[in-house]
């Protein structure tokens, strides 16, 4: 597994994370605790070394149940943990984004993941008023300075919160949506995000897992699944859910895309290739509900970089045929 530098930890990471929403049990339907377990200990046994969770997702379980498959590992100190926070039900908005509240979740979230301090923690898809106009980044700052957090950084849903987040003195690292099917941040954002020092760690690589490329208009998910009950905004930000595409849409897209890639390369891992293939990345981090998901990931690493006449022919397919479909904050 290639690694690469994350300015403010003063360390290198796996380029290739695992996120970790779908652990949660609640947003992506029902995963047992033996297959979440399982999947950490086959993206481990890929080199994967940076993991990315939340304090809501599953209210928790996903936090524990990765505190419980590292703890006793000789490899420990080798991984990299980034939490988020601000979306917890209790107390809820806007009582989250004080101090007070937000030195409560962080501590919830040190005693989750048995740690004395979080190696990041990052701010959760949160309204440019809310990281305007509240304390809340200067609570992450009053933290850092007491050794509870190493570093904080904001997860944002679109260009105009990543810009301000990028003049937040002391942003460690910003989480983006970005795929082949969303490719604003090209030119929006990376530029002054490499210039700054400041790590990107790409979401929703696969858009949901559309850019696997393996659905069809007969798949259907579990009603506890985001892409049932959310797929046109019903329940947060579109966004999130297939990178804003109606799922149709989507799979139209696929189809005109497939042919287009490397043979014996699946249409996954070219996807995650692709996002490498941008040097201001940092790590990228596909979720995987199963131990082979999570290798088959793992391994983009290892593959070449994508020709430059296909990146021109997707950033072409992009501005002609996918961006007037998005839907959401972007």
């Amino acid at each position: 597994m290639k690694e690469r530098w994350f300015p403010a930890l003063r360390q290198a990471v796996t380029e290739i994370g695992l996120g970790t929403w779908q652990l949660g049990g609640t947003e992506w339907g029902d995963v047992a605790e033996a297959d979440a377990l399982d999947t950490l200990a086959a993206a481990a046994d890929a080199g994967i070394r940076f993991i990315d969770t939340a304090d809501i997702y599953g209210l928790g379980r996903s936090e524990s149940l990765i505190a419980r498959f590292l703890k006793g590992r000789s490899d420990r100190d080798r991984f990299v943990v980034a939490t988020k926070l601000g979306r917890y039900p209790e107390p809820g908005w806007p009582d989250n984004f004080t101090r007070q509240t937000v030195r409560r979740h962080t501590e919830d979230s040190l005693r989750r993941l048995g740690v004395d301090a979080l190696d990041l923690t990052q701010t959760h898809s949160l309204p440019l008023e809310v990281m305007r106009d509240t304390p809340i980044f200067d609570a992450l700052r009053e933290l850092r300075q007491e050794d509870k957090i190493r570093a904080f950084g904001a997860s944002v849903e679109s260009i105009e919160e990543a810009r301000f987040c990028l003049g937040v003195e002391g942003l460690a690292s910003l989480q983006i949506i970005f795929n082949i099917f969303r490719q604003r941040p090209i030119d929006e954002i990376f530029d002054q995000a490499k210039a700054q020092g400041v790590a990107i760690i790409v979401r929703l690589p696969l858009a949901s897992g559309l850019l696997a490329g393996k659905f069809t208009r007969q798949t259907r998910f579990a009603p506890t699944d985001h892409r049932h009950f959310n797929r046109d905004g019903e329940k947060f930000n579109v966004g999130e859910t297939f990178a804003g595409l109606p799922f149709e849409t989507g799979l139209e897209l696929v189809e005109r895309m497939r042919p287009w890639f490397p043979e014996g390369v699946s249409m996954a891992q070219a996807a995650l290739r692709w996002c490498l293939d941008f040097t201001a990345v940092t790590t990228v981090i596909p979720g995987a509900r199963r131990p082979e998901q999570a290798r088959s990931n793992a391994a983009a690493s290892d593959l070449p970089p994508l020709s430059g006449e296909l990146h021109s022919r997707l950033g072409r397919f992009y501005q002609r045929d996918v961006e007037q479909h998005i839907r959401g904050k972007y």
